[in-house]
């Protein structure tokens, strides 16, 4: 862990459990009055130190009894939010103890990463650690996100004390478990672990907060960039920064410090709360601006070329920005740039010399649809990422390659999801479908076997996805050659033998580039792992034979890690027998060289180790 962490020894009996955890916290000191150790820091007394230091350091460590611990930091407590953590382990480091700032400070989760070090037992007594309920005071402190609390229609920062105040009170309603929305206005990290980890008593909705039913609710939580009337009902907003403000500035705009206050202005007028700009952007022009350094103090700052912001469509140009910057827009074309093609949640805004738009990242809007393309590994379905398997649960269409992919994969769709097999599809039907779902704002996951970049046949999908701007992303799985080694128990890549591993597939229906011909790959003698070829076998051997010797190892593994998984041995002269007699088709994949059942060559980590096991005497 990165914290400035002391660890205090009350006694010389904890320097072991001192220099186990070490490793852990590579950057703590060990302190002690009494222990004569090198690796400890001696001080005259713990009360002078923490007097010095207690909040100094973010975290401290006692080894020893509760009660000096206790004592030792009583007199210099202050505040949960700003006191350090401090964890207690007893002399024989049977148990770690929170004993200040238990989630705020962080000091239950340094308990739990004490217990790990050690094999102790985190005793934790936080009420919403104990009944499994999330932390709302630091809920998305890991992602940044900053918290306001909003009561009577007014939103307080959760730094400040009224709103210390306001969120123990919500903290408590929380706790009582009253019915709580959870709204997820945008896809950012953290919001998964939420919808994995959701209470009973919690409701989670997406898409526009305009259309939910507030009535049934006592409690709102909001995941969004965005302010919303919750209709008198207390509500805690966690705001990601995943807002990108683009701007135009006059010469010299200034004062500074007044045109910052404008701009943050602006943002609240329109709903939008400033913490949820990730960065600024402009042209390279207004570079030297006085506002541009003050930004840049506080954010990342872009700059773009005036030919870089006339390429890109605005919604309102201006033939005045045109004529003195030979752009038709500035605030609005660089605010699109930064967020990569996203698109504007505001247009641009005019101030007395600023102008201001704010775009958001393509697909990041839970009221917009977008797709997952996710690997579904080779077949096994228990062989799936567990975010793959997270993806198929929230989706609404699971769109799965045919007899390519077990159906079993889809057997964990939510209730009311539409699974349907594309083995009867053309590309035009699939494109069809999957659009019609993402015009409806809908989560979709297109499920290719393995791993998508391999043989995935996703080219054409992405492309299309591109055309028409929709958000997707690939969620990789593990390939069928990786499953071919761990049932052939094999190391594909041998020290001294062999280190490369070659995907490729023979020539059939689809021409090879030149330069990929088989034979050709097969000079380096790597380890190759031959996809869709079964059908032209004797094609395969052929070429193979030409730089392979025909004792070459080779194994034909059909439909692998499935129910019916099959999977032959040989050398190369044989292979195209094995496939022929064997009705083998073209879901088997073709292992050749020697790294199947290879025990000879051995990592030089371990070659002296066990060099009795190949030594010839």
């Amino acid at each position: 862990m990165d914290k400035k962490t002391a660890i205090i020894l009350i006694s010389e009996e904890g320097l072991p459990l001192a220099h186990r955890l070490l490793p852990e916290f590579p950057q703590a000191v060990i302190l002690s009055t009494t222990v004569k150790d090198n690796t400890c820091l001696n001080v005259e007394s713990y009360a002078n130190f923490f007097n010095e230091n207690f909040h100094r350091y973010d975290a401290f460590i006692f080894i020893g009894a509760m009660g000096i611990c206790v004592r030792s930091i009583a007199p210099f407590i202050a505040d949960k939010h700003t006191d350090p953590a401090v964890v207690c382990i007893d002399s024989t480091g049977r148990y770690a103890i929170p004993v200040l700032s238990g989630h705020v400070g962080g000091a239950n989760e340094l308990a739990r990463c004490v217990a790990g070090c050690i094999g102790a037992e985190a005793v934790i007594t936080t009420q919403s650690d104990r009944t499994g309920l999330w932390a709302l005071d630091t809920l998305g402190t890991e992602y940044n996100w900053t918290v306001l609390a909003a009561e009577g229609g007014n939103m307080i920062s959760a730094n400040s004390d009224e709103g210390h105040r306001i969120i123990n009170r919500l903290i408590s309603l929380f706790v009582k478990q009253v019915p709580t929305l959870l709204y997820i206005g945008v896809r950012v990290p953290g919001v998964e672990r939420l919808e994995q980890t959701c209470p009973p008593h919690v409701s989670i909705r997406y898409g526009r907060f305009e259309d939910i039913d507030l009535k049934p609710y006592e409690l709102v939580l909001l995941i969004t960039p965005f302010r919303y009337d919750t209709a008198g009902i207390p509500a805690l907003y966690y705001i990601p920064q995943v807002l990108h403000a683009g701007i135009g500035l006059a010469h010299n705009a200034g004062p500074v410090e007044e045109v910052i206050r404008q701009l943050d202005e602006t943002l609240y007028s329109q709903h939008i709360h400033p913490a949820a700009i990730s960065d600024f952007a402009t042209i390279c022009e207004k570079r030297e601006e006085p506002v541009v350094g003050q930004l840049q103090s506080r954010f990342p700052v872009h700059f773009y070329t005036a030919d870089e912001l006339k390429a890109v469509d605005v919604p309102t140009p201006s033939e005045v920005v045109q004529k003195h910057m030979g752009t038709p827009s500035v605030s609005e074309a660089a605010a699109l740039l930064a967020s990569e093609s996203g698109c504007l949640v505001l247009n641009k805004q005019k101030g007395s010399n600023y102008t201001l738009a704010v775009a958001i990242g393509k697909g990041i809007m839970t009221d917009s649809g977008h797709i997952e393309i996710v690997g579904a590994g080779p077949g096994d379905p228990d062989l799936i990422s567990v975010r793959g398997r997270q993806m198929l649960e929230k989706a609404d269409l699971i769109l799965y390659a045919g007899s390519l992919v077990p159906r079993e994969l889809t057997y964990c769709a939510k209730p009311g999801a539409v699974v349907r097999s594309s083995a009867s599809m053309n590309l035009e039907e699939q494109f069809a479908l999957m659009k019609e779902f993402y015009d409806r704002g809908c989560f979709i996951v297109r499920l290719h076997t393995g791993d998508p970049c391999i043989y995935g046949a996703i080219q054409e999908q992405m492309n299309y996805f591109d055309q028409y701007q929709m958000s997707y992303h690939i969620t990789p799985g593990i390939s069928s050659f990786q499953a071919a080694a761990a049932a052939l128990k094999s190391q594909f890549t041998i020290p001294e033998k062999v280190q490369s591993i070659i995907l490729t597939r023979g020539e059939g229906r689809t021409p090879m580039p030149e330069r990929e011909k088989l034979h050709l790959m097969a000079r380096s003698q790597s380890t190759m792992c031959i996809f869709l070829s079964a059908g032209i076998v004797d094609q395969v051997q052929s070429e193979l034979l030409q730089e392979y010797p025909e004792d070459t190892p080779v194994a034909a593994c059909y439909h692998l890690t499935w129910k019916d998984e099959r999977i032959y041995r040989g050398v190369l002269k044989d292979l195209a027998k094995i496939v022929k007699e064997n009705n083998l088709t073209l879901t088997t994949l073709l292992v050749v060289g020697e790294a199947i059942d290879n025990r000879q060559g051995l990592s030089r980590l371990y070659a002296h180790e066990f060099k009795h096991l190949y030594r010839k005497d």
